[in-house]
């Protein structure tokens, strides 16, 4: 969670090295009966969620309302991108029955929409893709009209393992671009720009009437005019869905902050998303890749199928 300022008035244009927060990024916790409930949940079934490993400011939001993102795979990624705080290293083999526990948490929290993330496993040549094939078919199992949203690695550009998920069937991929392309390869050193690239494309040429979504954050270092750049090209790989958030520094370890964006100027890149085409765009200081991705979903398939069919 970010520390709370101290002061309300700050300069978005003054230098973040002061410690200070804008007033905006103030997160007030949500100690609520559904929290607790939720996280003893995730303690029963021995799940991990990105809410917790990659201290997602929106958790308390999210889990007071009931709703998590799982991690699959385990919580050691091979890579060591400069923005994350997931731990990385050298993962255990994969667990089997992940998917089975996984499953269970999205049944007993009776959830309409699941978002499943995980680490990279780039030990491995499938990248964990089976993981997440088996854990969507087995929610269709448990939790019939549950929408699954994935939020996948790049599989090091594997058609094979991408394929092995678009073919169980996900509502909505996601693949995070994170950062523009002049800073791509010094923020996600073991990644590449055109790799994600390709992994967006290649979704829609495998399931064209799949939902594909991406995200950026602020504040890394970009400018604005990168930002939409950036944007466009991103709407000409026909994605429909674009999330953009302000970068907030995990620890003193990690990238800082180079400026924070305002409120504003969230509301400005919105408006200019849904001109360049996006379905839906969702641009907000504290916005993460799954934040309000259950009206994303239900709003995307009403517009496709009609207002009845999408219920």
């Amino acid at each position: 969670m970010p520390s709370t300022p101290t002061r309300d008035r700050v300069n978005p244009e003054e230098k973040p090295e002061s410690g200070r927060l804008p007033p905006w990024l103030r997160v007030k916790f949500n100690n609520s009966k559904t929290y607790h409930e939720v996280d003893s949940l995730m303690q029963s079934q021995s799940v991990h969620t990105v809410c917790q490993e990659a201290l997602c400011p929106n958790r308390a939001e999210c889990w007071g309302e009931g709703t998590a993102t799982f991690l699959l795979l385990g919580d050691i990624c091979t890579r060591s991108c400069k923005f994350c705080d997931i731990k990385h290293g050298q993962p255990e083999a994969l667990d089997w029955d992940e998917p089975e526990r996984v499953a269970r948490s999205i049944q007993g929290m009776n959830l309409k929409h699941a978002v499943v993330t995980s680490v990279n496993r780039d030990e491995r040549r499938d990248g964990g893709a089976p993981i997440f094939a088996m854990l969507i078919r087995r929610v269709r199992e448990l939790q019939p009209g549950c929408s699954v949203e994935v939020l996948i690695p790049d599989f090091k550009g594997s058609l094979e393992a991408l394929k092995i998920v678009m073919d169980a069937g996900p509502d909505i991929l996601n693949h995070n671009l994170e950062t523009v392309p002049r800073l791509f390869k010094s923020i996600q050193p073991q990644s590449s720009y055109q790799v994600s690239r390709d992994t967006l494309i290649n979704a829609k040429k495998l399931q064209p009437n799949a939902i594909t979504k991406s995200g950026l954050m602020t504040g890394l270092g970009e400018t604005r005019e990168e930002i939409k750049e950036t944007m466009v090209e991103v709407r000409s790989w026909d994605v429909d869905i674009l999330t953009i958030g302000q970068y907030l520094q995990p620890s003193k370890n990690h990238l800082p902050v180079a400026r924070f964006y305002t409120p504003d100027e969230f509301e400005e890149l919105k408006k200019y998303g849904l001109d360049l085409g996006f379905k839906w765009v969702e641009s907000a200081p504290l916005v993460r890749s799954s934040y309000h991705a259950a009206e994303q979903v239900r709003a995307l398939k009403a517009q496709s199928q009609g207002p009845e069919k999408a219920e």
